[in-house]
């Protein structure tokens, strides 16, 4: 078959019906279509400046299985990095049917003003050890973003993009904002820069506007206005005068070093300059520390700013063709050419120049001076010991930053290149600055900042967020001083690093198979190395800066943190955090069982959580931080939860604040939605060991077979070992009709299956809307006051039936109830039983102090109470004894649900226990907050409808909660310490 594409002048209507096409500017090009499935798509995404120009059409290979199942195409994937639906058909449709920048923002201030006086401070030596540190840091942080900048498409935004795309959103954040302050930071230190070289030469020529420090201030604030109008005008514009400013830098610096070779003339000698020269590297091998700043991480901190460039072309990576590509290639070439020019600077400055010179012409005296001089001068004729001695030198290494003018053939070029430096790097990071902060602002993690998100004209600029790190750094211009922003501005470029580092080092640690970098020369130890250095450093430079550094990242973490804004980037830390819980989950799996360490594991057969939060609420009540809970959705009309409804549901309880899993499964009964979840629920020994139902309120009204289905959920439950837990509640737990949400096909919510599931046929209209605003208060989420929660322990089942309400006891809801325990006694022995009960609460320590001994328990029931208990069974009793032989067994094979004469009669003195007992806990319960009853285990020969009677009779008449528990016999109480 032929290709047909848009370049060929269109796509023939006839072979493709009914096929329209869409583009998005922000992700892969759709389709949409109508009967005929669509066999052509937009290509061409994976450039986004390609996507602008428009899209070329190709057709969409199948493969072999079938038409609609298609080969494998890059396209498919793209859509993760904007959560837009692709276009590969869903399992359901197939079962139907940059080095130059790099360089000149590293290049800038402190090359040409201060590291000729870092040397003479720190010493050759020391100068280098510096250096080396410096690039160590940006060398293994040029490493590590090589490899996550090749690890998938970076979009704009830089490190903050890669950060919190490689770490989440929690780390990501808070550094996009300290990232983009330094960015700007970085801006004002070289804008500072430019205007004291303006200064210097104003002053050379007697032009003073204010004074020196207002002067500083008012060129900084004129030079801003300028660099802001020319990245207003256009990246284009920017880019040319970015390649202006690249030559010039490099015209300078090879004036500078023909003028190092040139034999100084007098004048330069009256300067300190004396061509190269044994003596004077010697002497400028050591360090000679002055001044308030003379120490070596003083002087660090002040040359560290000269290597922070590294990251412009990943600020602004979304402007670069081949990001991968050009990143990796930039970033360490730049890092390489800068750094063999750092070095022959110091070398050649301290080889050339002495550290104190007057400048003035009189001080040359001739030959080799002896006696009183001072100073290395005197071996070349000049007498420097006045200025040495007052310490007023004009001149030298140590005493002018305009060294590499003095040593260059030209001067003129020398400030040339200055001015290319300083303005060039401010001009970068003014770029970048915007670029980071409106990444972030687009992520919506930060409240009233998303103003700045906006983008104008193609290249999607973002102006305002120009505008504002305009006044930014205006603010820091005012400073005026070249030494404090180069410090602060230190403190913030090694924390970005840091972070930078660590992101490369944990992206490696979790093995997640989605780490895949192109770039293989990184080192995920080194990358650790480099962080823990970074972080020293950042105390070593300026301590109280680095607190305020760490103290503003904690703060905005926490903030992050606690709101948890709705952003999945696939981050490390989830994968960390998957790898934590797997080692964790295989571990236990070797730990033997104790009942010190017993849990209530709870699996809530819930249907959809919102249906009945009470019964969410409640387990979540003794669950919550303590324990494993699994809200089980049994879907009976043979159709699986939709992935948007199961979404919303979980939505529902992360903002409810519930800790709990959600399973649904598909089944054809209850029972058997039931018992696959209690075989199948958890892993290893994160699995239940409690079923948790809603009793079935309107049982009368059910079918035999629903009520077949209820019981025998019971009897599997036992079965397989697990402890049972029933909530009834008088209003009911079914809510269906209390939500207003839109019901599939006019049905009507009901009660019909008010136990633990919902109705076969509903349209799952208890499903929230995605604001997830619905959320109705149950009475386990009101403070319970002084109330009390009465524990009928009828029979031991192993503790349980004590431990979840003590364990209700311990959240700030009950923690004021009064617990009281009623117990089965006799009135003879009714001491001795509260006495030997009081001790075993006490050995089990919890606080118990009220038993309250039963002696009536075994008495015969009121006869009202006994005849609605009786006329409650009356439609599901057989009467077969009052019928002939041929008709009583007729009745039998016809109704097998139905109670014989025989089994009631043989179940009455229970049934009129569970009578007896229901009067003692309406009588001794009416003003509790919670009951809690003993279950009774259902006997094999019982009917299912007799034991669901029994069920009702012992719960009814309350108004709070009632549980029913049984424990599977085994101990979850013990009062030994082994």
């Amino acid at each position: 078959m032929g290709q047909l594409t848009s370049k060929r002048g269109g796509l023939d209507p006839g072979v493709v019906p009914n096929v329209q096409f869409s583009t998005n500017d922000e992700g892969p090009p759709r389709y949409s279509s109508h009967g005929i499935p669509p066999t052509i798509v937009i290509s061409d995404v994976e450039s986004s400046a390609a996507e602008r120009r428009g899209s070329t059409a190709e057709l969409r290979r199948s493969s072999v299985y079938s038409t609609l199942d298609l080969v494998p195409q890059m396209g498919h994937y793209t859509r993760t990095l904007h959560q837009q639906k692709g276009s590969r058909p869903s399992l359901d449709a197939l079962r139907k049917a940059f080095e130059m920048r790099c360089m000149l923002n590293i290049w800038g201030v402190i090359l040409f003003l201060r590291v000729t006086v870092i040397t003479s401070q720190a010493g050759i030596v020391l100068m280098w050890v510096i250096i080396g540190l410096s690039v160590m840091v940006t060398t293994i942080t040029g490493l590590s973003i090589s490899a996550i900048a090749t690890n998938g498409r970076v979009v704009s935004g830089g490190a903050y993009f890669m950060i919190s795309r490689s770490l989440g959103y929690e780390l990501g954040a808070p550094i996009g904002l300290i990232f983009s302050f330094a960015n700007a930071l970085a801006c004002a230190l070289n804008t500072v820069g430019f205007s004291v070289v303006v200064r210097d030469l104003m002053l050379g020529y007697d032009v003073v506007i204010v004074d020196a420090v207002n002067d500083v201030r008012i060129i900084g604030t004129i030079t801003l206005v300028i660099l802001l109008m020319i990245v207003l005008a256009g990246m284009e514009w920017e880019s040319k005068t970015q390649i202006l400013f690249f030559l010039i830098l490099l015209i300078s610096f090879a004036d500078y070093l023909v003028g190092t070779i040139i034999p100084p003339s007098q004048e330069k000698q009256s300067q300190g300059i004396f061509g190269y020269n044994k003596d004077i590297f010697i002497s400028n091998l050591t360090p000679n520390w002055r001044g308030s700043d003379g120490n070596f991480f003083r002087m660090f901190s002040i040359f560290f700013p000269g290597a922070t460039g590294i990251m412009s072309g990943v600020n602004i990576c979304g402007d670069l063709k081949d990001p991968a590509t050009a990143i990796p290639k930039g970033t360490l070439g730049a890092i390489l050419v800068t750094t063999l020019s750092y070095l022959i600077l110091s070398v050649t400055s301290g080889a050339s120049v002495v550290r104190d010179a007057s400048g003035n012409m009189s001080d040359f005296v001739g030959g080799n001076i002896t006696g009183d001089c001072v100073g290395l001068g005197c071996q070349f004729g000049w007498n420097f010991t006045k200025c040495i001695v007052s310490n007023n030198c004009q001149y030298g290494l140590a005493n002018t930053s305009k060294v590499m003018g003095l040593l260059a053939g030209s001067y003129y070029i020398i400030i040339a290149g200055v001015f290319a430096a300083t303005l060039s790097s401010a001009l970068g990071f003014l770029v970048c600055a915007p670029k980071v902060f409106q990444c972030l602002c687009k992520d919506k993690i930060y409240p009233y900042i998303w103003v700045f998100a906006k983008g104008y004209g193609k290249n999607n600029e973002p102006i305002r967020a120009y505008i504002l790190c305009f006044f930014i750094a205006l603010g820091l211009v005012l400073i005026g001083d070249l030494n404090t922003i180069a410090a602060l501005n230190s403190n913030l470029f090694m924390c970005s690093y840091c972070l930078i580092n660590f992101s490369c080092f944990h992206a490696s640690l979790t093995n997640a198979p989605g780490w895949r970098p192109m770039f293989r020369y990184y080192n995920k130890w080194l990358a650790l190395f480099a962080s823990v250095v970074a972080v020293l450093l950042m105390f070593l430079f300026t301590w109280w800066a680095a607190l305020c550094v760490f103290s503003f990242l904690i703060f905005l973490f926490v903030y992050v943190t606690y709101n948890k804004p709705n952003v999945n980037w696939g981050s490390s830390v989830q994968a960390g955090s998957y790898n934590m819980a797997l080692s964790y989950s295989v571990a236990l799996t070797g730990v033997n069982d104790h009942v010190k360490n017993f849990r209530p594991q709870c699996l809530v057969l819930t249907g959809p959580p919102t249906q009945r939060p009470a019964l969410v609420d409640f387990v979540d009540s003794f669950t919550k931080h303590a324990s494993l809970m699994i809200c089980g959705d049994i879907i009976m009309d043979r159709q699986t939860r939709p992935q948007d409804d199961t979404d919303r549901l979980v939505k529902w309880m992360n903002k409810r604040k519930v800790r709990s899993f959600y399973s649904p499964f598909t089944a054809d009964s209850l029972r058997v939605g039931a018992r696959n979840l209690l075989q199948a629920s958890g892993l290893g020994k994160l699995k239940p060991n409690i079923l948790v139902l809603g009793f079935k309120s309107n049982w009368r009204d059910s079918s035999p077979e629903s009520i077949d289905d209820y019981i025998n959920t019971i009897y599997d439950t036992f079965d397989t070992n697990y402890c049972l837990c029933i909530l009834r509640m008088v209003e009911g737990l079914d809510i269906s009709d209390q939500l207003n949400f839109e019901v599939n096909q006019g049905f009507e919510p009901d009660e019909s299956v008010e136990n633990d599931q919902q109705s076969p046929q509903k349209k799952p209209a208890d499903i929230p809307n995605e604001d997830n605003s619905n959320q109705i208060k149950t009475v386990f989420q009101i403070d319970q006051g002084k109330k009390t929660i009465d524990i009928y322990w009828i029979a031991d089942d192993g503790g349980l039936t004590l431990l979840v309400p003590y364990l209700l006891t311990r959240r700030k809801r009950w923690h004021n109830c009064k617990v009281r325990v009623f117990i089965v006694g006799d009135e003879e022995n009714m001491e001795e039983s509260r006495t030997e009960m009081l001790r075993l609460l006490d050995r089990f320590r919890f606080g118990f102090k009220e038993v309250l001994v039963m002696t009536d328990s075994e008495k015969r029931p009121q006869a009202k109470n006994l005849e609605r208990f009786e006329d409650s069974v009356a439609p599901f009793r057989l009467y077969d004894e009052q019928q002939d032989g041929v008709s009583a067994q007729e009745l039998r094979e016809n109704a097998p649900w139905k109670i014989s004469d025989k089994e009631f009669e043989a179940f009455r003195q229970k049934s009129e226990t569970k009578v007896k007992l229901n009067e003692i806990i309406r009588r001794n319960s009416i003003y509790a907050g919670l009951v809690v009853v003993s279950l009774p285990v259902p006997h094999s020969d019982c009917t299912s409808a007799l034991y669901m009677a029994w069920l009702d009779t012992l719960t009814c008449g309350l108004h709070c909660p009632v549980v029913l528990i049984r424990g599977n016999q085994e101990d979850v109480l013990t009062f030994y310490c082994q």
